[in-house]
């Protein structure tokens, strides 16, 4: 069924990011929005614009019936989720779906089994996914534990089953510490997300985080689109990503990748997914799956050419995959700097009116943003407010246009990271490609120490 007129379900830039792509394939947009949001970029280049709700966002971006009778009242015969907010809840494809609607999204049950990082676990392995050693499933009993434990190694890692974003999760060093961090996962779980459930299983000294983009048409046939590197966390946030990473070998990527290709044809999935993977040593261990668009999604694009988001508006009309993987050429490097309304030091959110913009620009230089000059930035939602993507043929010339990009970027009004990046990118290690998941938050506790 060809689609005609699309809903997004999302605000920023993701959601001006879903109209670009749905008005360049001639379908019609409807943007959804707070009353905070009633001045943003995308309510006003969409076609239509609904308010569905006071600046909460449980009230407007993820108040299910006033987004389905947004689209019931514009006529909008498909909804586009965007990331966060809704796009992981199964109920709401559900909802969508019953309605006779398209929801541009996996199916439902895909979605459920895979934000329940119990299920998702097996499920992986039953798929033939590498994983880390651990706990087959949720896990309550300490003894039980503390023989699981002994028989992996220490350290382990206790984690909340739901959840995620670092909560709910509990590094043990001994088997005397087992049963009290398992207590405190537990109750921080419980208050977090609704559930104590939690599992055991080996905890990486000093791993990357190494992800997989896939696509798959629901009928039975999937391909990668390659891995990004992921690494540069703070808090278990993601900051700067790349695609190609830096330690992944051609062969590597292609076995692995011919790995979760095969898994999620053999699971029937359908759309967008990223199987993400702890690496260390040269082996991959499945960690979850974002059954969703990424944010980082368009270094993915720079190096493969691929529209990603027209990809999955083409998957759910029931057409098939736009591309064989023999046909997939991954060229050139491509990094996504995270840009967040926040002080570049403390990480203070700072929201506040936009007074001046200019986005950096020239040959192979992208801006996803919202902003523009006179523009406040609302203080109820995620401080990311633009992300800077840059193509380079190289890793090292990418380095120095970003560099150069950077530099090129005006946002006055509102402290932001651009800061953190120019100094990040001056550093030998980043320079080299030679950090783990560990290595930003040890950075900055020495730039921290050192003023």
């Amino acid at each position: 069924m060809a689609i005609e007129k699309l809903l997004i379900a999302n605000r920023g830039e993701i959601a001006l990011r879903i109209h670009r792509a749905a008005h360049e394939m001639g379908i019609k947009t409807v943007a959804v929005h707070s009353t905070a949001d009633a001045d943003a970029m995308h309510v006003r280049l969409a076609d239509e614009a609904i308010c569905i709700g006071p600046p909460a966002a449980k009230d407007s971006y993820l108040n299910i019936p006033a987004i389905i009778s947004a689209a019931e009242i514009s006529g909008a015969d498909a909804i586009h989720p965007g990331y966060g907010f809704l796009s992981e809840n199964a109920r709401f494809a559900e909802i969508v779906e019953a309605h006779n609607i398209i929801f541009i999204g996996p199916k439902p049950e895909h979605i459920r089994t895979m934000g329940d990082k119990v299920a998702a676990k097996q499920t992986a392995g039953a798929l033939g996914l590498p994983l880390v050693p651990g706990s087959d499933g949720a896990i309550s009993d300490p003894d039980e534990a503390a023989r699981i434990a002994d028989a992996i190694g220490y350290p382990v890692i206790i984690k909340a089953a739901s959840g995620g974003g670092g909560r709910g999760m509990k590094v043990c060093q001994s088997a005397d510490e087992l049963p009290s961090l398992m207590r405190q996962a537990g109750a921080e779980a419980k208050a977090a997300f609704g559930d104590d459930t939690v599992y055991v299983e080996k905890y990486l000294g000093n791993p990357r985080h190494i992800e997989f983009q896939i696509f798959g048409d629901g009928k039975g046939n999937a391909i990668h689109l390659g891995e990004r590197d992921c690494s540069l966390q703070r808090r278990h946030q993601k900051v700067l990503e790349e695609a190609p990473s830096p330690v992944i070998s051609a062969d590597e990527r292609a076995r692995m990748g011919g790995i979760v290709a095969k898994a999620m044809a053999d699971m029937g999935y359908r759309g967008a997914g990223t199987i993400e993977f702890l690496w260390e040593n040269g082996e991959f261990y499945f960690i979850e799956m974002n059954t969703r668009l990424q944010v980082e999604h368009p270094v993915t694009e720079m190096i493969t050419g691929m529209d990603l988001v027209r990809e999955q508006i083409r998957i759910a009309e029931g057409k098939p995959l736009s591309v064989a993987q023999e046909d997939l050429r991954f060229t050139g490097h491509a990094i996504e700097c995270r840009l967040n309304a926040e002080d570049p030091v403390s990480f203070a959110p700072s929201p506040g009116l936009v007074k001046a913009y200019h986005p950096a620009g020239g040959m192979h230089v992208r801006v996803d943003s919202g902003l523009y000059a006179g523009y406040r930035i609302p203080p109820y939602y995620d401080s990311m407010i633009a992300k800077l993507i840059v193509y380079g043929r190289t890793r090292e010339g990418c380095l120095m246009r970003l560099r150069r990009a950077l530099e090129e970027m005006v946002i006055d009004g509102v402290k932001t990271t651009v800061p953190l990046h120019q100094a990040l990118l001056r550093d030998e290690d980043v320079i080299n490609g030679n950090y783990t998941i560990k290595w930003l938050e040890e950075w900055l506790e020495r730039q921290n120490g050192a003023d």
